[in-house]
């Protein structure tokens, strides 16, 4: 058996009352002051990950830092905290390491981090690419569009999912529009996308213009603030938020009724699984960068898989048939934190407006 651990963090402080129920109680600055002092713990053990061929067990070891503060604090100093964690869990006999949420996107994604420690390191990205992908294809079905007539938009373009995830759209849609901030890089991946495949696709730094048109949107920037808000979207559209913190308003569902939202990259976890810890999610359900980790120490595969902000389509279609041959599988929608079925996405599709 080859253990594993998952480095996580409190999203914000009003998170950190999951594990620690009296710091609801504590002012948000006093909070994240403690916070900073405090070595990285380990939160809970998982157990029970079982494939037809291989088994494997691990922890869930917090780096107890808000996104704020990691966002904000000097990342030397957010970085040696990641690290410390990283030791943590070589401690506790992990194998293979996993890295969630913001650890993964501090400093160069994951190489520094890896470089300290003795054991590899894998941000989960690849995985997370093909869950999402198939999970937001398959409600755009839902809802009864066709992804060769439909408009379809990355929000997050140049990052290292927002590319790949893009790349991976052009070989199935007709329409597709990049966002980002720098339009410069923008045009980069737009031009590689049309050597690859033949694709014309549309750029633009103004992500309301895009929305507007757009059915399908897959957003995954690194914002520490929602950039997607009620008004901006077209009815009936499908949003696929794989960013943490998330980019879309919660006004969105409460709003808009004629809008489908899912979470991208949530994955059923083959065997008994027990998180021992309640994240959020439905029982045997996890993000899919968890679940990369959990595959690797299920191939054996001790390897960095994912690191940095370069993926390629090799890596996230090689991921995708590992984890096919261990048993994971998209594990139904969510939205805002509840499991929605087909029965609301119909009621959604039904709320439609059509613009003559």
């Amino acid at each position: 058996m080859n253990p594993f651990a998952f480095i996580i963090h409190p999203l914000d402080c009003s998170d950190v009352a999951r594990k620690f129920p009296f710091t609801k109680y504590m002012p948000d600055t006093l909070l994240e002051q403690t916070l900073r002092l405090l070595p990285p713990i380990k939160i809970s053990p998982i157990t029970g990950i079982r494939s037809s061929i291989a088994e494997t067990e691990g922890n869930f070891i917090s780096c107890l830092l808000t996104t704020k503060q990691m966002a904000t604090l000097p990342s030397s100093f957010v970085l040696n905290k990641i690290i410390q964690a990283g030791r943590l869990a070589e401690k506790l006999g992990a194998k293979v390491i996993g890295l969630g949420a913001f650890t993964k996107v501090v400093g160069d994604a994951g190489i520094t981090v890896a470089k300290h420690l003795k054991v590899p390191v894998t941000t989960g990205n690849s995985y997370t690419v093909a869950m999402a992908l198939e999970g937001a294809k398959k409600a755009a079905q839902l809802m009864g569009h066709d992804l060769k007539k439909i408009r379809v938009t990355v929000v997050g373009a140049t990052g290292a999912i927002g590319s790949v995830c893009a790349l991976f759209l052009a070989r199935d849609v007709k329409n597709l529009t990049l966002v980002g901030r720098n339009e410069a890089k923008l045009h980069l991946l737009a031009d590689r996308i049309l050597y690859e495949t033949g694709l014309a696709a549309e750029v633009t730094a103004n992500p309301k213009l895009a929305l507007k048109r757009s059915d399908l949107v897959v957003t995954v920037t690194s914002s520490l603030d929602t950039v997607i808000q009620p008004e901006d979207l077209k009815s009936g559209a499908v949003v696929c938020d794989v960013a943490r913190p998330r980019d879309v308003s919660r006004r969105v569902i409460e709003e808009r009724k004629d809008v489908l939202v899912i979470e991208g990259g949530v994955v059923e976890i083959p065997g008994d699984v027990n998180f021992h810890f309640n994240f959020g999610f439905p029982p045997k359900t996890a993000y899919a960068c968890m679940a990369e980790t959990m595959i690797l120490a299920l191939e054996g595969r001790l390897e960095s898989y994912t690191l940095g902000r370069e993926l390629t389509i090799k890596q996230v279609e090689e991921i995708f048939r590992l984890g096919n041959k261990h048993g994971f599988k998209l594990a139904g929608f969510r939205s805002f934190e509840k499991p929605i079925s087909e029965e609301q996405i119909n009621l959604i599709k039904q709320r439609i407006i059509k613009v003559s």
